[in-house]
């Protein structure tokens, strides 16, 4: 158990349904559920003493403490369930979390099943690949090539490569650590992510000096914290405390902390100007 500011963040897991309004709910337990995905780093991961770490989740620790603010509740207990590509915008539908912590791309078929607040991110895919190697699609064609399943980048590699009309041997693995193992083994000969992620993969790889990741994107995916759809006050109040923090300095500052050495791209550093909403 640890403490940011006037909240109590936990760990916990998964168990339970929403019940009302979830700030009526918030209000009534003092308990605020944050999902987090734990293999998404730098966006979202869990740490090496087990905790829920990464840009996302400080975003989120922000957020509740607003929300706590707002509510006029003196504290607040935050709690992360750890959720995985397959179950988190069920668990979001579901009541089970109230709001999604993870590096969840804003697309018009997942608005369907919930709802997204103010942008928090702005990404892309990218490639990793060996050093030198041309980080093009048509160099690629009846290559060995690797991604993340259940992504927007296999949906994006997959529209890709059908309308350039090439042809690759693409392998979708269960998790990030596994494409950057084939990859490290020569098993595929590029992997397809979020850029910020692989560039994490990157910097923890045994195999660095001989990889790298492409600079430019298939995609610019805005990023955004995800809840139940319908629920209109919540989406406000969740809005109002992003806002805050964007007008406070503060979302900058949490990227500075959680991707030390990185550079924001024109469309982060936009989004940081024009992201606040007038109270």
């Amino acid at each position: 158990m640890r403490r940011l500011g006037s909240i109590t963040v936990i760990m916990a897991l998964m168990a339970g349904q929403a019940f009302g309004q979830t700030l009526d709910r918030i209000r009534e337990t003092g308990e605020m559920k944050l999902g987090f995905r734990t293999d998404a780093a730098p966006i979202s991961y869990l740490d090496e003493d087990g905790e829920p770490a990464g840009y996302s989740p400080r975003v989120c620790a922000g957020v509740a403490e607003d929300v706590a603010a707002q509510l006029g509740l003196e504290e607040l207990n935050a709690t992360f369930y750890p959720v995985d590509v397959e179950d988190r915008f069920d668990a979001v539908a579901n009541g089970e979390i109230d709001l999604l912590c993870g590096a969840a791309t804003i697309t018009l078929e997942r608005m369907e099943q919930v709802s997204f607040s103010t942008p928090t991110y702005v990404d892309g895919a990218a490639v990793l690949l060996p050093a030198g190697e041309v980080a093009d699609l048509t160099a690629m064609a009846e290559k060995k090539i690797g991604v993340r399943a259940g992504t927007t980048t296999e949906t994006s590699l997959e529209r890709s490569l059908e309308a350039m009309n090439l042809t690759a041997d693409v392998t979708a693995f269960a998790s990030h650590d596994e494409g950057l193992a084939a990859m490290e083994a020569g098993e595929i000969g590029a992997y397809f992510a979020d850029q910020s992620i692989l560039f994490s993969m990157l910097f923890k790889s045994d195999a660095a000096e001989g990889l790298e990741v492409s600079d430019q994107t298939l995609t610019i995916e805005k990023q955004g914290l995800a809840f139940a759809r319908g629920d209109v006050d919540f989406q406000i109040a969740v809005d109002r405390a992003i806002s805050g923090l964007y007008a406070s300095g503060q979302m900058e500052r949490i990227f500075i902390e959680t991707m030390p050495g990185a550079t924001p791209g024109l469309a982060l550093r936009a989004m940081h100007l024009i992201a606040p909403t007038i109270p």
